[in-house]
């Protein structure tokens, strides 16, 4: 059966879709010995699909993790500043050939849960733009957010001349709470703000625009000071040491593919 070769090289953990099509676009995928072009379709049973010359294997067993990421880490599979990546953080065997690469990204100076998989298909749900998987943050902020700035926050802010969707934004300066994530710090930062002038809030948003948090912040007069991600939908960060994963369970992996087909319609045949 033929499918396009996006969803091929998705399926095999080379790439994403959207990093699949940069591929092609490249000149660097051939089929049978050609260059590829976008919108071909092969079999992969029977053609020869190489990237780079180098022919893609059988389809992997997908992999789950959820990591803890410290700050300094980028979440890509390779950096050209030369800077440590997620990937660096795992194990030898899980680093080349099955194509294992992060879900969304966390700034380098933003820590906590973070995905990582080469289920292309489940990728493609959770970064679709459409997608609204809620995830939740603490975030430290310089200043003491009034009220007003709050509500302006959960109804949406102007961003890019683009207004960001409703969010769930709380004071919780005072609660442990980072000592139920395993006393996770960020920057250094305890469970409650360290100086009179910072706040600690809880935000829950639906869309990962980016920087979003640090953008929205800083417009009300707030800038971030430390964020960490707690949750992605019902995936809690839970105990989880810092700088290392784990493997998902089964029952984990089924309530987030169900999560992501609640909030986002089947992928289109034609992708």
């Amino acid at each position: 059966m033929t499918e396009r070769l996006q969803k091929l090289l998705s399926q095999r953990g080379i790439a994403s879709r959207r990093q699949a099509e940069k591929l092609i676009l490249g000149g660097r995928v051939t089929v049978n010995g050609k260059v590829a072009e976008i919108g071909q379709q092969a079999d992969g049973n029977c053609d020869r699909i190489c990237v780079d010359g180098k022919e893609i294997g059988e389809v992997p067993r997908c992999t789950y993790l959820l990591l803890h990421k410290p700050t300094g880490v980028v979440s890509t599979c390779q950096d050209p500043q030369g800077r440590k990546t997620v990937l660096d953080l795992l194990d030898d065997s899980l680093k080349k050939g099955v194509g294992i690469h992060p879900v969304g990204r966390l700034d380098a100076g933003s820590t906590g849960a973070l995905l990582l998989t080469n289920d292309g298909n489940l990728t493609y749900k959770l970064t679709h733009p459409r997608h609204q998987l809620p995830k939740v943050y603490r975030v430290w902020v310089r200043g003491i957010p009034t009220d007003d700035n709050l509500q302006k926050w959960r109804s949406g802010v102007l961003l890019d001349g683009r207004k960001t969707l409703p969010a769930k934004v709380f004071r919780i300066a005072g609660k442990a709470v980072m000592a139920q994530s395993n006393g996770a710090q960020s920057n250094g930062k305890t469970d409650t703000p360290s100086r009179d002038d910072e706040a600690l809030l809880e935000v829950t948003l639906t869309e990962g625009r980016n920087r979003q948090i640090r953008r929205v912040a800083e417009s009300l007069g707030y800038p971030v000071t430390a964020l960490h991600r707690i949750k992605i939908g019902s995936l809690s960060l839970g105990k989880l040491p810092r700088g290392r994963y784990r493997l998902l369970r089964d029952v984990e992996v089924a309530q987030l593919k169900h999560e992501a087909d609640l909030t986002l319609p089947s992928i289109p045949s034609k992708i």
